[in-house]
């Protein structure tokens, strides 16, 4: 494992929200390899890869619950903090938008609230969403400083918890008042990120998987829906060096910031689900747009303009890049050892 971090998570007290999802999974099993101590938490790639049997303390626990979120962080005293644990699907928000409020903002808030009674975290990288923003299907890529908002219970959610991420920054974090409470917090927004492992519902891979794996035709809900396409490797990527930066700097760093691809790999779903039977080898594909489908956005662009200049962060793969390493990942999983396909995949990406 190539080690582009330093050594800087090695012996690191981290734990990781959400560490059963797809982002999360691939989190646990990069720290795992760094030499993070017991990165915990709360047919998926952690289960396939056995993470959950390589770390210490695999926890389940609803992030609804703030007392018992204090009560995980009292015990195990975590020094960095990513919390990607949410209801992440704009369709499903549409058939349960109380519980998707109830967990992405009371359940992010909890999070915020558990750092602050825990003396030993230091660090602490909260994931939101490209969508969190108001979108106004603009052609160019949103900024960090431009306005939260939401047109479905999903993005508004992600939305709102950002604005609460701020308001607990400045209220408890603030930055100018660092010596008092040693705490660093910064929000992060992604693109539509991909990658092996992934079998949640409503999503382009997982749909193009599922219906290649049956032998079926893919079908495309809005195949001229224009999105950020990014490898889940990434974004990660990005959060691991924020959150670096942020423990060597505390008050610089403690901000919004957008971790989206190169602007080539902004793409429409049809595209991208032809690169995925191109790669596969087979398939085809159904266009089921309808005028009366639910809303979902057609155009959505991330500027990573900050991430770029100020982090000397941004992106390694292209779009064709991104899809062959996805794909690879789906035609091998049912016959390799899954953690260790995962490992690889890792060292391609950062060698």
């Amino acid at each position: 494992m190539i080690d582009i971090f330093h050594d800087f998570y090695r012996g690191k007290r981290v734990l990781v929200t959400g560490h059963t999802g797809f982002k999360g999974s691939w989190l646990s099993i990069w720290l795992n390899e760094l030499g993070a101590q017991d990165p915990f938490t709360e047919r998926d790639n952690y289960v396939l890869s056995g993470i959950g049997k390589k770390i210490k303390a695999d926890l389940r626990a609803d992030i609804r619950d703030g007392e018992r979120m204090k009560e995980i962080f009292r015990q195990y005293q975590p020094e960095i903090v990513f919390h990607l644990a949410a209801q992440p699907l704009v369709r499903l928000s549409y058939d349960i938008p109380v519980e998707t409020y109830q967990t992405n903002v009371m359940g992010t808030i909890n999070i915020l609230e558990a750092i602050r009674a825990t003396d030993s975290v230091k660090v602490g990288v909260m994931i939101t969403t490209d969508k969190c923003y108001e979108n106004r299907e603009q052609i160019w890529g949103y900024r960090e400083n431009e306005p939260m908002g939401g047109y479905d219970p999903y993005s508004s959610s992600k939305g709102a918890a950002e604005i609460a991420i701020a308001s607990w920054r400045r209220s408890f974090f603030n930055p100018r008042e660092y010596e008092k409470h040693g705490k660093s917090i910064a929000s992060v927004r992604a693109g539509n990120v991909i990658g092996g492992g992934d079998w949640a519902l409503d999503r382009i891979i997982p749909d193009c998987i599922k219906a290649l794996e049956a032998g079926k035709p893919i079908e495309i809900r809005s195949p001229k829906a224009i999105r950020p396409w990014q490898h889940v490797l990434e974004p990660l990527s990005g959060y691991m060096l924020l959150a670096q930066k942020m423990w060597n700097e505390p008050v610089k760093y403690c901000e919004g910031w957008n971790f989206g691809p190169k602007a080539e790999s902004i793409t429409n779903v049809w595209d991208v689900a032809s690169m995925v039977i191109e790669n596969y080898g087979s398939g085809e594909l159904k266009d089921l747009s309808a005028p009366d489908a639910l809303h979902e956005a057609k155009l959505l662009m991330l500027d990573i303009s900050k991430a770029k200049f100020q982090l000397g962060w941004e992106p390694r793969m292209n779009i064709d890049e991104c899809i062959q390493l996805v794909v690879d990942w789906y035609k091998r999983y049912k016959e390799e050892d899954v953690y260790g396909l995962c490992l690889e995949e890792i060292n391609k990406f950062i060698g």
